[in-house]
């Protein structure tokens, strides 16, 4: 875990195996969802999501960015070695998140009427443990990424997906099987399969945030006579008292929970608004809303995916940059973050575009039991959603960078205003037009925006940085409609010979990425060095080189 290799200096290469981890993990989450909404149905689903929506908010307000203010408290203890100080905020940490993980989790037990209606309650419950284990879980993750080693946290992600993936859809199975034995076929059956799979697919999340607890803690168990001997060599004289130490971590920690809180909290306000005020204001069928709540959730799913490298990118860029500010370098702070944005944009850019053009088989290919109508619904909502994913991979890089940088409330500032504004602009779309979901997805990109937009403001009267445009921005996105173009074309090519959209897609994908990337090099957006810098970097400078591209 020390900080000398090459490799963990080196903040992209670290952002790009935890994005690796990530976009597996998404992936492996999306191949899950079809065989599962088979299971429990479009309405146990959309249970599921709403309640999901809820169990992430007060998450969110407990531990879920624990990994980010912890890597960033003791990240700059480790650049000054002092390992002794570290070691203990590591222990207050584990204090703090084991009695806020305690009380959020019996909140959330016994207050789960309050957020989402009767049918969905059980399954809502059913996420209250999960708050538990995840902090400690988040400790352990921000422990290590304080190290600038990622690969724990990426391994620790996977196998959380996996045993959320396997418990989801045989819990979901067995809670219905069990539950609806002897039971009468009709409306009544059907709604208490909906709970029941919705139940079992909650279980599973909660299954997979133990095994990745297990994982992390069987790591530091395996490090820790390392971790105790640099602690005991450690010859600094100031020892930080564990009353300031609780201190630095609530002061640092609230805002980053606030922060991350108040950012994801969008989907939640749009959840209750479409599940639950709105069908009571308009006496719309509120199973309906739900089953079309889960139409919509198939939707975000895809559209998160690319978001994973982002939020990598983020992950990373919070130790880095901390100790870059701490030690007074501004203008290698603003190369970080050029660096940052760059990387970031060259692979949403082209994800954005690639979801947009290729977006109705892509949603065929991963829920194939959804009949034809919720496919062409679902692929039209990630059209509109597609944008956003440029947007949301801005704004929470941005995010973490003044996190980094030690500005944690202007983000909570700035999250508090977009929400107000999307809130506000979801209502009146929904109360007074008929666009339906598609308000959700048009909301949902101009609360993004907005985080952009502010965030940058934010930036340049903090540090004076001034975003570079043209190899980040422009010639991705000629790159990008580049792709676009060729992969459509060369999916349509491929369903006309074979005749199945299954066999079509991922060669089409794998070619529209072959041509983004020529394109890329050929308008000079990247250099060796650069591309170097990123994960693989060598290896695509050798093929780069035998193309003729470099």
């Amino acid at each position: 875990m020390g900080n000398q290799s090459k490799t963990k200096d080196n903040f992209l290469a670290q952002a790009g195996i935890l994005a690796a981890a990530g976009i597996l993990s998404r992936i492996i989450g999306l191949l899950y969802k079809s065989p599962l909404v088979a299971v429990i149905g479009k309405t146990g689903f959309g249970y599921y999501h709403a309640a999901y929506g809820f169990y992430t908010i007060v998450l969110l307000v407990s531990s879920y960015s624990i990994p980010s203010a912890i890597s960033k408290l003791i990240a700059p203890k480790l650049a000054v070695r002092e390992y002794r100080n570290a070691h203990r905020l590591f222990y207050c940490a584990l204090g703090y998140v084991l009695v806020v993980g305690m009380i959020a989790g019996l909140f959330l037990f016994f207050c789960a009427g309050w957020f989402v209606e009767e049918q969905a309650v059980p399954v809502l419950r059913m996420f209250a443990p999960t708050i538990f284990f995840y902090g400690i879980l988040g400790v352990l993750r921000g422990y290590f990424q304080a190290h600038r080693s990622m690969v724990q946290t990426s391994f620790s992600q996977i196998l959380e997906q996996i045993a959320n993936a396997v418990v989801s859809i045989g819990g979901a199975w067995l809670l219905i099987k069990m539950g609806t034995a002897g039971v009468t076929a009709g409306t009544d059956m059907e709604g208490k399969r909906a709970v029941l799979g919705a139940m079992g697919s909650a279980l599973g999340t909660g299954m997979g945030v133990l095994a990745g607890l297990i994982f992390m803690w069987g790591v530091y168990l395996l490090n820790r006579r390392m971790i105790l001997k640099r602690v005991q060599r450690d010859a600094h004289e100031n020892i930080d008292s564990y009353g300031r130490m609780i201190r630095m971590i609530s002061l640092i920690v609230t805002p980053f929970i606030l922060s991350t809180a108040i950012y994801n909290l969008n989907s939640t306000v749009v959840s209750y608004l479409y599940t639950k005020l709105i069908p009571n204001l308009r006496a719309l069928d509120s199973d309906l809303q739900y089953a079309n709540y889960g139409t919509y959730g198939v939707a975000v799913t895809v559209f998160n995916i690319p978001i994973a490298f982002a939020t990598a990118m983020a992950s990373a860029m919070i130790p880095s940059v901390a100790q870059a500010s701490a030690s007074g370098d501004i203008e290698k702070t603003k190369e970080k973050i050029t660096s940052a944005v760059k990387a970031t944009m060259i692979i949403s850019i082209p994800a954005a575009v690639g979801l947009f053009a290729l977006a109705k088989p892509i949603i065929y290919i991963l829920f194939p039991s959804s009949d034809e109508d919720d496919v062409t619904l679902a692929a039209k909502l990630l059209m509109v959603l597609a944008a956003a994913v440029v947007l949301y991979a801005l704004s929470t890089l941005s995010n973490s960078i003044l996190q980094g940088l030690g500005r944690v409330n202007i983000p909570v500032v700035n999250a508090g205003i977009a929400l107000t504004i999307q809130s506000i602009a979801s209502f009146l779309l929904l109360m007074y037009t008929n666009v339906d979901l598609y308000g959700l997805a048009i909301t949902n990109t101009l609360y993004a925006a907005i985080m952009c937009v502010l965030n940058q403001v934010a930036l340049r009267r903090v540090i004076h940085y001034r975003q570079e445009w043209k190899k980040s921005f422009v010639l991705p996105s000629l790159a990008s409609l580049v792709m676009g173009v060729s992969a459509k074309g060369a999916y349509q090519l491929l369903v006309m010979a074979t005749k199945s959209p299954r066999i079509a897609l991922v060669p089409a994908v794998a070619f529209g990425v072959v041509v983004y990337f020529v394109v890329l090099l050929s308008l000079k957006a990247l250099s060796e060095e650069e591309l170097k810098d990123l994960p693989k970097g060598h290896v695509l400078v050798k093929i780069a080189k035998k193309c003729k591209l470099l």
